[in-house]
């Protein structure tokens, strides 16, 4: 079983999707904005990619947090946050078999579902 996490009106999740969907790829998409993070699987990424892989700097709810929310982060403190507002765990991450891929890279997607 394939699922895709992330956020549905995002430019990533759409090219991964379309990816996805042109390989012919069957797969459940988990939305964030709907049905929520869930701390047993986000602390099992974080042991499995690190806090560091997933958390999503770049984006723009990160960039509007408080410099006090910014700073000082570790493993627990990043979980806290991408727990409290998913958007920022980086877009997509995808369970298929054993395998985590983070983010919209086409060939880590074609060495997994090649």
């Amino acid at each position: 079983m394939t699922t895709l996490y992330g956020i549905k009106n995002c430019d990533t999740m759409t090219k991964a999707r379309a990816w996805l969907d042109a390989a012919g790829v069957t797969y459940q998409f988990h939305d964030y904005k709907l049905a929520g993070a869930d701390p047993a699987r986000l602390e099992a990424w974080v042991e499995r990619a690190g806090w560091e892989m997933l958390l999503n700097r770049a984006g723009t709810t990160f960039r509007k947090l408080p410099d006090a929310d910014k700073q000082g982060i570790d493993r627990d403190k990043a979980i806290a946050l991408m727990l409290a507002n998913p958007s920022m765990i980086k877009r997509p991450v995808i369970e298929v078999g054993d395998a985590l891929l983070i983010g919209f890279k086409p060939d880590a997607y074609d060495s997994a579902f090649g």
